[in-house]
């Protein structure tokens, strides 16, 4: 990870930490392609246990479809990076922790398990709230694999902190 991407997602993670403390919102995470990281970028601010609940790394499908709820027929016809898994991990994520906010990511890092349709880089960040589950897709073309897992768990942050603002 860069010093430059490494500042912005610790800095990022404090604001996000510092606005979850204003607001008295609850947060969690369901993590599959990046493991544990934006988990983790959270952890690494002071105060963060009283509005950080924790993650659920659903790197296997099974995770998903247990831990989650994901539904085994949304991942036999969409598959695991999709824009309707990344939602059900969403929400299953925020039903399941009880939270008020929780983010999720799914994608490909590669090197290798890309596509035609799903190339390497792709990445879907779902966000479930109490009003709205919602995803996007992200698309981090030509980066390695750490550098797809950096830039996913960013934007996974960055997606946190817009629905507080």
């Amino acid at each position: 990870m860069t010093q430059n991407l490494l500042a912005e997602i610790f800095s990022l993670s404090e604001t996000l930490v510092k606005l979850a403390h204003k607001t008295s919102t609850t947060l969690a995470t369901a993590e599959s392609c990046t493991g544990g990281l934006i988990g983790a970028a959270i952890t690494s601010t002071p105060g963060s246990s009283s509005v950080f609940y924790g993650g659920i790394i659903a790197y296997h499908n099974d995770v998903k479809i247990n831990q989650l709820g994901v539904a085994q027929s949304i991942l036999d016809q969409y598959g695991a990076v999709s824009e309707s898994v990344a939602k059900q991990m969403a929400q299953g994520c925020r039903d399941r922790l009880g939270v008020d906010i929780a983010v999720s990511v799914t994608g490909v890092a590669g090197p290798n398990g890309g596509s035609i349709e799903k190339p390497v880089g792709t990445v879907w960040i779902g966000i479930a709230t109490r009003h709205v589950t919602r995803a996007e897709l992200y698309s981090f073309p030509n980066l390695s694999r750490n550098k797809v897992r950096d830039h996913t768990c960013l934007a996974a942050l960055r997606t946190f902190h817009d629905i507080l603002i």
